[in-house]
């Protein structure tokens, strides 16, 4: 499928979902399998304007899911959605959950604080009145007035513990155009901050794996040992064939 053609199917999915709103607000993540760094959330929120936009659609021409996209493409994508935030057509945030708090919850929450901080900051700065997840009915058990300017997509599955109102999507990020939008921010603002981390720990080489347990991630952990931004709980799980034909010098702990 060509480029214009995807990019039409995935600003279509989103206006379905408007329903006289002013914004579609997708949600992805990223980093959640990897072993070192901390988990982003990316969120974007799409205004109802840019998918009547001929131009701003075909300035996103090149958007996909973030894994299907080169670093090169990601970080094109990134700087058109920089300068649809600059025309007020888009708003994006990234946010992120810390090791610490992966471990000490679990990725799978630390996944959610870490999307509930992104759609929150865009909340606040656009008054977007997202309705809470689970609001308690009213005295005459009538859903309360849903007065949100936006409709919450999340990637995957639904989340119990996210605190907005929200639809999931089951690989949205290749169906709507504001989660592809939401897995470039996450992806191109985690792989930065990896980057940022790699002179710090020059023998593990972050600016390359981004965290991810790459062949030469495992040698470096088996020469060296964990650093304090490695996920031990992550470690743990390895399995001995993993590290089959590298260097036996060292422990992970």
């Amino acid at each position: 499928m060509s480029n214009p053609a995807r990019i039409v199917l995935l600003a279509d999915f989103d206006r379905e979902y408007l329903g006289g709103r002013s914004f579609v607000l997708g949600i992805d993540e990223a980093g959640r399998g990897a072993l070192a760094g901390p988990v982003c959330a990316g969120a974007v929120a799409v205004s109802a304007g840019l998918y009547s936009s001929v131009a701003a659609l075909s300035s996103l021409r090149v958007l996909n899911d973030s894994k299907q996209l080169s670093r090169e493409a990601r970080e094109s994508v990134y700087g058109e959605l920089e300068k649809l935030k600059a025309a007020g057509l888009l708003d994006f945030e990234a946010a992120f959950a810390e090791v610490a708090e992966i471990e000490k919850l679990n990725i799978l929450a630390a996944t959610q604080i870490a999307m509930a901080r992104a759609a929150g900051a865009l909340n606040a700065r656009l008054g977007l009145n997202l309705a809470r997840a689970g609001a308690a009915a009213t005295l005459f058990g009538e859903s309360p007035l849903d007065i949100s300017k936006a409709q919450v997509i999340i990637d995957g599955r639904e989340m119990k513990k996210f605190p907005y109102a929200h639809m999931a999507a089951v690989k949205g990020d290749a169906q709507s155009l504001a989660v592809a939008a939401a897995s470039v921010v996450a992806k191109v603002s985690r792989d930065r901050l990896m980057e940022a981390l790699a002179p710090k720990y020059p023998r593990f080489g972050f600016e390359k794996h981004k965290g991810y347990g790459t062949a030469a991630h495992l040698q470096s952990l088996m020469l060296f040992g964990p650093t304090p931004e490695h996920r031990k709980s992550f470690l743990k799980k390895l399995r001995p064939d993993e590290f089959s034909g590298i260097a036996e010098q060292g422990t992970l702990f």
